[in-house]
């Protein structure tokens, strides 16, 4: 089975105020559908590892393939369409725009991306607020909403492109053990029945075990995957 993404000997360096190694010959990749989780202590690196895979960070030694394509080295214009278009993004804090409505909130990233009309768009948002059982608030301003409701949301925002995978940075980290598992639910459902890719980076135990692969990280490497 193709990769989705494959990181080859990636190394990061940190070079304020001293030369700092953070990232060591990470190697791995990610297959169609397949549920990961990345672990390891606070300052291992995962973050700073999630950003290169998100093609937000670009000063990287090493190589980062997407759908089998380099897409290392690449310009940064390039590199937003790229992401806009093949990357979905779920943090621990929600980032909605308070002012605009759920269904507003969701279709911003394909205004952005504009390969489709606002009617097209409009409807592909309230498709996958339907899928997160969530379509009934499509109309309340996001402000109006409870935090696992805000946190759906987000999900759907992070699925409106049809992204080839999601990244999530602790996207259960603000919420109560209950909008956790609706989340997990959620993310497992993605990957089973629409063979999404996930890569998430946790501190919860209890959530990563739940996932196809657990990624250990310590010291800046790989130690288990």
């Amino acid at each position: 089975m193709e990769n989705i993404l494959e990181a080859r000997e990636i190394n990061k360096y940190f070079r304020e105020p001293v030369l700092f190694h953070v990232l060591k010959d990470i190697s791995f990749g990610i297959k169609n559908g397949e549920f990961v989780s990345i672990m390891g202590k606070s300052g291992c690196g995962k973050s700073t590892l999630l950003y290169i895979l998100s093609t937000m960070d670009t000063d990287y030694e090493g190589e980062l393939f997407l759908n089998g394509k380099k897409i290392t080295g690449k310009h940064h214009e390039d590199l937003a369409k790229i992401r806009n278009q093949n990357i979905g993004f779920v943090f621990q804090f929600h980032y909605l725009l308070s002012e605009f409505t759920v269904l507003e909130n969701v279709m911003l990233p394909a205004k952005k991306l504009g390969l489709k009309s606002l009617q097209e768009i409009e409807h592909d948002a309230m498709e996958k607020l339907k899928l997160l059982h969530i379509d009934d608030q499509a109309k309340k301003l996001a402000s109006r909403i409870s935090g696992g409701q805000k946190q759906r949301v987000a999900i759907a925002r992070a699925l409106i492109n049809d992204p080839a995978i999601i990244m999530g940075d602790e996207p259960t980290g603000n919420l109560d053990s209950h909008n956790s598992e609706n989340v997990m639910d959620i993310f497992k459902a993605l990957a089973q029945e629409r063979n999404l890719s996930l890569l998430i980076v946790t501190h919860d135990t209890d959530f990563a075990e739940k996932t196809d692969r657990i990624i250990e990280m310590g010291d800046g490497r790989i130690l288990s995957s």
